[in-house]
């Protein structure tokens, strides 16, 4: 009885929970039409040298700002191909793609997918029939035409634009509670472990004797000398360890590991028997 009345609280739980997802409002995909305006190399049935650019002049049209990723493809699935990033595009324009094939790789149409670049945010919008075939002995293509520098300029703005947005938006999120109380803590810890990483071997080197005062000598001298070229290197030049505290941490941690199997090994043989 008690099981059934769980089965039937759990269902109806369900049943509620499907259906405030059901009337929840789903966030809008962005409206994307694409059109493919030229092409580079130009041609239905492209033969190019592995790793030299195909480039595509799209033609979009969007409602909102999104991502605009053109694909090559080869019997369903993405060809062996570098493709470029896409930054975001709203409004009206033309952009500019381009991949690259590995050798012996080949395409057989393109495909262009639009949204915010998660899988479940992006959908296909377009596929264009393009033959593209890689291989070594290929002819050299002719000079570039000039929609292909004009573009590529327009899209380095456009993906710093995109990137500086991104940069400042996710600067301006709130972190949370945690997240701020793990910064606040790093310098203390990362501290504590480069201090005791130093002090903890330089204690053994003074107290112990015998094998163990030399074993607990080698972390001490590689702490030491990974603390004294950081200091070194920054007093030449302060930009050659932007990454220091991360270095202290992961050598300060070493020792701290050394010192303690050590530790243990000595006080191991302590105890057996002479």
């Amino acid at each position: 009885m008690r099981n059934g009345l769980m089965g039937l609280l759990a269902a109806l739980a369900l049943g509620f929970a499907g259906a405030a997802a059901a009337q929840a409002p789903a966030k809008p995909q962005a409206l994307v039409e694409v059109a493919l305006v030229d092409s580079f190399p130009s041609g239905g049935n492209v033969a190019i040298q592995p790793d030299r650019n195909v480039y595509l002049r799209v033609a979009y049209e969007t409602d909102r700002p999104a991502r605009i990723f053109v694909r090559p493809y080869y019997r369903g699935e993405q060809a062996r191909a570098g493709s470029n990033p896409s930054p975001l595009y709203s409004g009206k324009g033309e952009l500019l793609a381009w991949f690259f094939l590995q050798a012996g790789a080949q395409v057989d149409e393109i495909r262009v997918s639009a949204g915010n670049g998660s899988p479940s945010g992006t959908v296909e919008v377009a596929r264009w029939p393009l033959r593209v075939f890689a291989y070594s002995t290929a002819p050299a293509p002719a000079a570039e035409p000039r929609w292909v520098a004009e573009l590529g300029a327009v899209e380095k703005d456009r993906l710093e634009a995109s990137r500086e947005a991104e940069a400042k938006a996710l600067a301006a999120e709130p972190t949370g509670p945690v997240f701020d109380a793990l910064m606040l803590a790093f310098p203390a810890v990362f501290m504590a472990i480069g201090i005791v990483g130093l002090a903890w071997p330089a204690w053994a080197v003074w107290r112990w004797r015998d094998k163990w005062r030399w074993l607990a000598l080698a972390p001490l001298l590689v702490l030491g000398f990974v603390v004294l070229r950081i200091v070194v290197d920054t007093a030449l030049d302060p930009t050659s360890h932007n990454l220091w505290p991360f270095e202290i941490i992961m050598f300060g941690g070493a020792s701290l590991l050394a010192m303690l199997v050590i530790s243990l090994l000595r006080w191991w043989g302590r105890r057996r028997p002479a």
